[in-house]
């Protein structure tokens, strides 16, 4: 299982990589190698407000549909369109191509409620 050392984390499996007050979200290696091969991809509206913990995406594979949860509050500014037509780059590349977000940032303090990779992986283990 791949769990990068520069992402933090989320318990509900998402993985969120941040630069200049924007977060790139996508869901982790675990939680992709769980609901097996994706089929489907729901993304949100660019230019939506969301909460912290609000449902943001849904996914649908071979196995199982899930909701996926924005760890940040902020406004969607660029859901990953490709996705729509090859929701398969999640599973190929989770931590990469398969990103399926950026929000803009509205309360920084936040971020602190993510978790490190170690911490991360402690709670899957």
């Amino acid at each position: 299982m791949n769990i990068p050392e520069n992402l933090k984390y989320t318990a509900s499996h998402e993985w969120v990589s941040i630069k200049d007050g924007v977060a790139t979200i996508g869901i982790t290696d675990h939680a992709q190698e769980e609901l097996s091969e994706l089929v489907y991809i729901e993304l949100p509206e660019q230019g939506r407000q969301v909460s912290k913990g609000d449902p943001v995406a849904v996914i649908e594979s071979v196995k199982a549909a899930s909701d996926i949860y924005a760890p940040l509050s902020g406004e969607i500014v660029e859901p990953n369109l490709e996705l729509a037509d090859d929701p398969s780059r999640v599973n190929k590349d989770p931590h990469g191509e398969g990103w399926m977000l950026r929000i803009n940032i509205t309360d920084e303090s936040e971020v602190d409620t993510l978790l490190d990779a170690a911490t991360y992986k402690g709670g899957i283990s």
